[in-house]
This record gives structure tokens, sequence and C-alpha cells, in this order.
């Protein structure tokens, strides 16, 4: 039953994890400059190698790690595509749609992390953690061209 609950635990954040990944898909198709397209590429990299990291910890624990994506992340993905297009592919709200996308993955991990009933490993945790501080760091990049953008 433990590992029920890690496995559930874990699926979560590749499901986040899969939204990022169509999500920088996404924002790169709707970037006109390369900048950004090379910064989207990276930071979809970032949730390529968790999937990878968080899949594995599935599977040894005899799961199978998720393929979808949740409601709400191909709500974001609609959202960004329709202001992108109302927009004329603006920079600066291309830039906004993705900090949102962030932020909502910052939650779930911040979620999981705070549920103390997930029985989740010290191991797991500190993946966890890891993985939580790389997305901080992407979204404070996004955040940082943002603002620079606005300024």
């Amino acid at each position: 039953m433990e590992n029920q609950k890690n496995i559930e635990a874990l699926n979560k954040l590749v499901v986040i994890n899969n939204d990022r990944v169509e999500g920088y898909e996404t924002a790169s198709k709707e970037a006109q400059s390369q900048d950004l397209k090379s910064l989207f590429n990276q930071l979809q990299s970032t949730s390529e190698r968790n999937i990878e990291e968080l899949s594995r910890e599935i599977v040894s624990l005899g799961g199978t790690p998720v393929e979808s994506t949740k409601i709400t992340g191909k709500f974001f993905r609609a959202w960004m595509d329709v202001k992108a297009a109302l927009t004329g592919n603006d920079r600066h709200a291309i830039l906004e749609s993705c900090e949102f996308g962030e932020d909502e993955a910052l939650k779930v991990y911040d979620k999981i992390l705070e549920n103390e009933d997930a029985g989740l490993t010290t191991q797991h945790l500190e993946m966890i953690r890891n993985q939580r501080s790389k997305i901080h760091a992407d979204h404070d990049k996004i955040k940082a061209l943002r603002d620079a953008k606005a300024a």
C-alpha cells in the first residue's frame, strides 16, 4: 500500500512535467525570437529529465509512469495559444503565460512535499526537492525576462 501512495505522488509530478513539456513546445512554436525558442527548449529539457528520473523511481516501485497531461494543463496551453494569437505573438504576453504555468508546476511540487501521508522516502523527497529547485530556477529565468522586457 505504501508503494502505491508513492507511485501516485510521483505520477502527479510526471503529469505536471508532461504539461511543462507540452507547454514549452507550444511556447516555442509561438515565439518569434530565437532566444525564446532556445530558452523554451532548455526549460522543456528540464522536465524531460525530471520525467525520466521520476519514471525510473515509479518503475522501481512496481508502478507504471503516466503519459498523460491534466485538464488544467490543457486549459493553460489553450489559453496560451489564444493569448499569443490575440497579442500578435507579444513576447511579454508569452512570458507571462509561461510564468503562470511555472507557478502551477511549483504548486504541485509544494503540495506533494507538504503531504506527509504520501509516505515518500527520504530519497524521494530529496529528488523532489531537487527537481522543484530546478523548476523554481526556470521560473525565475522567465520572470526576469518578462520583467526586463516590461522595464
